[in-house]
């Protein structure tokens, strides 16, 4: 059984899939620590729930689209088949996952939201750089990005590795701390191939706000 801290619905704040009505099932427990993290809250406790408990509240909400995230969502065994449960159901599922745990045994109907860890996070060597051969054009790679520090290296980091080549990239600045306007600035002086993200949810709600 999977240990949950909350479901819930609400519109998503972030991917491309950024505003629409999503039921959002956020596991327990998570093994990095990166110092902008906003659901330390998911780092322990949460109630262990059957996946046909999970699926039965998700069913409440009457929506299409459900996200699974953390956490890290990817630490606990029981995250796969409720993953392919949902699909077997006929939802449209996203999973957000730091990018340190293998992705290759997730379901591929899933569509995989992965990150990338910057110096900024403080995890950057919990990247798991083997990842990136699973990924398709369904899929999704993040950079939550601190300062233009993070910007430069994450540039350089997609270059090098030709990412745009893989997936849609989202450069994302942490709430409140980077200046979204400079990020815009930067993408569009170095022409980059990337969706500037902000986190809708945030914007709406404040900084409290769940996803």
């Amino acid at each position: 059984m999977p240990r949950i801290t909350e479901i819930f619905y609400s519109l998503q704040g972030e991917t491309s899939r950024v505003g629409l009505p999503t039921a959002f099932i956020r596991l327990t427990g998570c093994p990095l620590r990166c110092g902008y993290c906003d659901t330390s809250y998911a780092f322990s406790g949460g109630t262990l729930m059957s996946i046909d408990s999970v699926i039965n509240q998700v069913a409440l909400f009457s929506t299409h689209y459900v996200t699974v995230t953390g956490g890290e969502p990817l630490a606990q065994v029981d995250c796969l088949p409720l993953l392919a449960s949902l699909c077997d159901l006929g939802y449209s599922v996203s999973l957000e996952t730091s990018g340190a745990i293998d992705i290759s045994p997730v379901d591929t109907r899933v569509s995989r939201i992965v990150d990338i860890k910057t110096p900024g996070s403080g995890e950057v060597e919990r990247n798991n750089w083997k990842n990136l051969e699973y990924l398709t054009a369904q899929d999704e790679l993040k950079f939550v990005l601190c300062d233009e520090n993070d910007y430069h290296w994450a540039k350089q980091v997609m270059h090098d590795r030709k990412l745009d080549q893989i997936c849609p990239i989202l450069f994302s600045p942490v709430f409140q701390q980077l200046d979204p306007t400079a990020l815009a600035t930067w993408i569009l002086q170095d022409k980059l191939p990337v969706r500037l993200q902000l986190q809708l949810h945030k914007l709406i709600w404040g900084e409290c706000a769940g996803k």
